[in-house]
């Protein structure tokens, strides 16, 4: 978007002052009398009586306003009257037509002309009454004649910053295409000046529903493509002014600009509508627009830009988590054009495709699964976490293992996962070499899967890390899933001995138990230890012991946690019977 042009000021336009007089003192109070004389149209006469006794009272108000001076030199207002003069003068004469009982032109041609003139009243007296509304009229500003107020800094009193949106709100609705355009401009440079402060002042001081409608195919190309940049920074800037967006209706607008604008203005309106769909409150209402499908079209090879596709798909994601719509996004075919995503979409697009179909694999059911599965999926997110494996964009990993992950649910998909080696050294780095979400996410996997015990040697480097990952107090799921992960890859005897060999990871171990270590919920590093003496041979219970493993599941025991007492007579227990056997030989 260029910058807008520099505000512009004019002198008032020439306008006599006895205009407004003539109106209010003789064309309307005869046009009052004649609309009830009328002999012919009446039942027309007696609407357009109510509409004239509307502008009068609209009219008195304007003339009688505390600050009238300053009305008559506002440029809406003076604009309005000279074109409201002529259309009470046509109605004038159309009265003298209609009180000729022959009809001279006819009457179908005098109700056309009589239909024309009530339009053009109602427009008239629709203008008036916004600018009452608006108090511009009652505004002693000394900018009041300028064509667009001379934008305020974002530092500006609040009233300074109403009065401001409030004249271009009137202009927006008011004014001719090219004051419009203008308007439009000093909007969007007045947002882009600091959009979370003044997006809030624009929501709530200027009227968004004749924004929105400004969206309209019908709209001027220029005046549409001003107006889904603004409606995009307002969407984007602030949770207040998105709201008020969503309550005016601006999604189903957006949705269709999605779908029919130019690449530049679908753009915006893309990230209008993926702000607004992030809230579950609001994303419902995309399936009532019908715009699961002009989502899922947009997320199509070559149906707009990579930028475009990626926040297409966000927006699919976040209506995924919705009951009820998850079923609806399947059935509008969405399944192979987000797998398709996953090879031929940017990085962006690509993470949030993964994303959506992990969505759908969690929480649609089996019959969407096998369906990813069928469509390619499964192939296509693996080759995602190759290509991306420890990218500068950790995220892209991530959202492909918990859709991996998701679709392991299915006994088919975890026998295939399981019996790849190439899988599991791909898990393995990423358990040693990423952190956080993602060395969760492909510990989650392996803790979902049952590979042989040759693939748990192949993973063994990976056990430290895990143990590392047992300490951590966020997520919740963190010590769960570490644990479940570990106890899978201690059913190996060489990997519990290799681990008892680790002192640091042992200590660790230990340390967790104690019961003034709050963050660590004891009963999983107990399962781990569990699992660690299970079979390791006497070094491994005896490693476990000289730490101090047996005096503090000792306490853990005596404190009911699950599995402690199990976990001590393991390690003690191997030892009494290591004795048992010496005394017999003796």
């Amino acid at each position: 978007m260029s910058p807008a042009s520099p505000p512009l000021s004019t002198p008032p336009p020439t306008f006599s002052g006895d205009t407004l007089d003539l109106i209010l003192n003789r064309l309307l109070p005869t046009l009052l009398v004649t609309a009830l004389s009328a002999r012919s149209l009446v039942g027309r006469w007696r609407l357009l009586h109510s509409k004239l006794s509307v502008l009068l009272s609209s009219l008195s108000a304007a003339a009688s306003a505390s600050s009238a001076p300053y009305s008559s030199a506002n440029p809406l207002f003076t604009d309005l009257l000279p074109n409201l003069l002529t259309t009470l003068r046509s109605l004038e004469s159309l009265s003298s037509r209609c009180l000729d009982p022959t009809l001279p032109s006819g009457k179908l041609h005098l109700q056309s002309d009589l239909d024309i003139a009530t339009a053009s009243l109602s427009l008239h007296i629709h203008d008036l009454e916004l600018l009452l509304r608006s108090g511009l009229l009652n505004q002693p500003n000394p900018h009041s004649t300028a064509i667009v107020l001379s934008l305020p800094s974002s530092s500006a009193s609040r009233a300074d910053l109403s009065l401001f949106v409030r004249d271009l709100f009137a202009r927006l609705q008011i004014g001719a295409i090219d004051l419009k355009i203008k308007a439009l401009d000093s909007l969007l440079q007045f947002l882009e000046s600091d959009p979370p402060k003044l997006a809030p002042v624009v929501a709530q001081e200027g009227d968004l529903s004749s924004l929105i409608r400004l969206l309209d195919p019908s709209s001027h190309s220029l005046i549409r493509d001003s107006a889904a940049t603004a409606v995009s920074l307002l969407a984007t800037a602030s949770a207040t002014s998105r709201h008020i967006l969503f309550d005016e209706g601006a999604l189903g607008p957006l949705l269709r600009v999605l779908e029919t604008g130019s690449l530049a203005v679908k753009e915006k309106a893309a990230a209008a509508v993926e702000v607004i769909t992030a809230d579950t409150t609001n994303a419902w209402a995309v399936a009532a627009y019908g715009g699961v499908s002009i989502l899922i079209n947009a997320c199509r090879p070559g149906s707009g830009s990579p930028s475009i596709q990626s926040l297409a798909a966000s927006s699919l994601n976040y209506i995924s988590s919705i009951d009820g719509l998850r079923d609806s996004i399947a059935e509008e075919g969405a399944v192979p054009v987000l797998i398709d995503l996953l090879s031929s979409g940017s990085p962006s697009a690509s993470k949030n495709a993964a994303l959506c179909l992990w969505s759908l694999a969690s929480f649609g059911g089996e019959a969407i699964r096998v369906s990813i599965v069928e469509e390619g999926g499964l192939r296509n997110l693996l080759q995602l976490l190759s290509d991306f494996s420890l990218s500068s964009d950790p995220d892209i990993s991530e959202h492909t293992l918990r859709a991996i992950h998701a679709l392991s649910l299915s006994s088919a998909v975890a026998k295939t996962l399981s019996s790849s080696p190439g899988f599991f050294l791909q898990l393995t780095d990423l358990i040693l070499r990423s952190s956080g979400a993602t060395q969760l996410a492909a510990a989650a996997v392996l803790s979902n899967l049952s590979p042989s015990d040759e693939l748990k040697r192949y993973m063994s480097p990976s056990m430290v890390a895990l143990v590392k990952m047992l300490e951590s107090s966020k997520p919740e799921s963190a010590q769960e899933i570490a644990s479940r992960a570990l106890v899978s890859l201690l059913a190996v005897r060489s990997n519990r001995k290799e681990l008892a060999r680790d002192e640091k990871s042992i200590m660790r171990l230990v340390q967790m138990l104690d019961p003034g270590r709050e963050e660590v919920c004891k009963k999983y590093p107990v399962f781990v230890i569990h699992a660690l003496a299970a079979g390791g041979g006497v070094g491994c219970r005896r490693r476990l012991g000289e730490a101090g493993a047996c005096s503090q599941l000792q306490k853990l025991a005596d404190a009911d946690v699950p599995g402690a007492r199990k976990a001590l007579n393991r390690i003690t227990g191997g030892r009494f019977k290591n004795i048992f056997s010496f005394i017999r030989r003796e």
